[in-house]
C-alpha cells in the first residue's frame, strides 16, 4: 500500500515508519522543517515538509502522495514546539497540538476525499480520562471524561471532536495510552530523579501505558486490515499512580517519590494532574486484540520500564 503519515518524524512516526516500510509499504512522511528530511529517509520513507494548518499545503502533499491510506499523527507537544511542559496549564501547553487535532484533522480528511483515499487512521488518547465512574478499566462504550471546568476541558473536547470527524469519515480512532519508549518519558524521568514529580494522595487513580513500538505495530495492522471504529491500544496491566510512579523511579534509579496532598497538588499543578493520580480510570485492550489481532511486546509498563530504562 501507499501510506501517508502526517507527522512521521514524531515521537511515533519514527517508530511507526520503519515498521510499515518493513512490511512493504511505501510510506510518504511528513515534517514541519527540511532538517528533518533525512532523518524522515533513514526511516525508509519519502520525506515532505507540510504545514499540518495550512489547508493548501495538506492538499498539495496528500495529492502528490496518491496514498491507499492516511495516518494522522501530527502533535506539537515537544519542547520544540511547545516549550517546556506545563500540566497546570494544558490549555496553554497543547493550544498547538489542539489546533491540529481540528483544523490539522479537518485539512487531511478534506484533502482525502479529494484525493479519493479511502482509509484514514488517526491518533486518540486512553489513559487516565475514562468516565470517573464504576470500576477502574474502561472499555471503548464508556465515554471519555471532559474534565468540564478545567483548563484541561479544551483539550479534551479537541480529541473527541477530531474522534467524531475520523468516525464519520469511515475511519478508524486509536486512542493510545501514555508513551513510553525512545525519547517518549525522557522529561518526567528528569523530574522523577529530581524527586519533582509527586504522588498525590494515595496514588489511587489509574492510567494506562503503552510502548510507542507496540502503538506503532496496532497503527500497522490498523492501516492493513482497513479498521474502522474506536480502539483502545493499550497495555496489559491499567495501574494506579501508587504503583507505576514508584515503580518508574526505581526503574530510574531515583528515590521514592514524595507524597503531597490534593489541595497541594491542585493548587502546584491543577485539576489535570488531581485527577489523573487521584481518580483517573484505564481502559482495556480487549477489543484491539480481538478485532485487529494485535498483542502488545511489552504487555506491562513494568517490564517496559525497567527494559527502557536499564
Amino acid at each position: 500500500m501507499r501510506v501517508f503519515v502526517a507527522g512521521g518524524s514524531g515521537v511515533l512516526g519514527r517508530r511507526l515508519v520503519p515498521q510499515l516500510v518493513a512490511r512493504g509499504h511505501q510510506v510518504t512522511a511528513t515534517t514541519t522543517r527540511a532538517a528533518r528530511l533525512d532523518l524522515v529517509r533513514r526511516l525508509g520513507a519519502t520525506g515532505v515538509v507540510m504545514d499540518g494548518l495550512d489547508a493548501e499545503s495538506v492538499a498539495e502533499a496528500v495529492a502528490a502522495a496518491r496514498p491507499d491510506a492516511v495516518v494522522h499523527q501530527m502533535t506539537a507537544i515537544s519542547t520544540a514546539h511547545a516549550g517546556k511542559p506545563d500540566i497546570k496549564h494544558p490549555d496553554r501547553w497543547f493550544a498547538k497540538t489542539n489546533r491540529l487535532r481540528r483544523e490539522g484533522t479537518d485539512h487531511l480528511l478534506a484533502a482525502a476525499a479529494a484525493t479519493g483515499v479511502p482509509h484514514v487512521v488517526a491518533q486518540g488518547y486512553a489513559s487516565w480520562n475514562g468516565i470517573r465512574e464504576g470500576g477502574p478499566v474502561k472499555t471503548e462504550e464508556d465515554p471519555l471524561d471532559l474534565l468540564e471546568g478545567t483548563a484541561a476541558q479544551a483539550g479534551l473536547e479537541t480529541l473527541r471532536y477530531a474522534e467524531d470527524a475520523v468516525l464519520r469519515a469511515g475511519g478508524a480512532v486509536l486512542r493510545y495510552g501514555a508513551f513510553y519508549g525512545p525519547g517518549a518519558i525522557d522529561d518526567q524521568v528528569e523530574l522523577v530523579r529530581k524527586r519533582q514529580y509527586p504522588l498525590v494522595g494515595r496514588g489511587t487513580g489509574y492510567s494506562s501505558w503503552v510502548h510507542l513500538d507496540d502503538a506503532a505495530g496496532a497503527t500497522v495492522l490498523a492501516v492493513e486490515r482497513k479498521a474502522r471504529g474506536v480502539f483502545n491500544v493499550v497495555d496489559d496491566e491499567p495501574a494506579p499512580a501508587s504503583e507505576w510512579l514508584p515503580w518508574l523511579a526505581a526503574c530510574a534509579g531515583a528515590k521514592r517519590p514524595r507524597r503531597v496532598p490534593v489541595w497541594l497538588a491542585r493548587l502546584l499543578a491543577g485539576d489535570q494532574a488531581v485527577v489523573m493520580m487521584t481518580e483517573g480510570r484505564g481502559f482495556s485492550n480487549a477489543k484491539a486484540k480481538r478485532e485487529l489481532g494485535w498483542e502488545p511486546r511489552h504487555p506491562s509498563w513494568r517490564q517496559g520500564f525497567e527494559e527502557e530504562l536499564a
